[in-house]
């Protein structure tokens, strides 16, 4: 999406996350629906909106069922967290904690998990170059 500005990781890896998806879905034959939750790691608050956004132009209607890790573990107005934390961190915490556990209540029962991240460096941003991200899923049933 040409995002270069490092403080808005959330906008620059929505695009990644929608690719991951729509490829899942494809390779797959599965809608939304087909998933008790479909979570993101860290997209923060702005990338979950951005992400939303683009499913629907895709005619993917992820809102029900669709979370992040970021949003999931930050309180947006006591921490002033918009954007979240670190993807990989906030992926393994909320997957080993909170989705553990509601998998084994059998509350999930089908979990599609992406790790979201940017493929960046100081040095990227300082010479303005656009923020490339990436995204992996892992589809979890039981």
């Amino acid at each position: 999406m040409g995002i270069k500005d490092a403080n808005n990781m959330g906008a620059a890896m929505a695009p990644a996350a929608l690719d991951t998806l729509l490829a899942h879905f494809k390779d797959t034959g599965r809608s939304p629906s087909y998933y008790d939750a479909i979570i993101t790691g860290d997209l923060g608050h702005v990338g979950k909106e951005i992400l939303i956004e683009m499913a629907e132009t895709k005619g993917y209607n992820i809102k029900s069922n669709y979370n992040d890790c970021g949003v999931l573990i930050f309180d947006k107005e006591k921490q002033d967290t918009h954007a979240g934390g670190s993807g990989c961190a906030c992926c393994g915490t909320v997957f080993s904690g909170y989705l553990f556990k509601m998998l084994q209540q059998k509350k999930y029962k089908k979990i599609l998990l992406m790790a979201t991240g940017a493929l960046t460096n100081s040095t990227t941003s300082q010479q303005g170059e656009s923020i490339p991200g990436i995204a992996h899923a892992i589809a979890i049933e039981l």
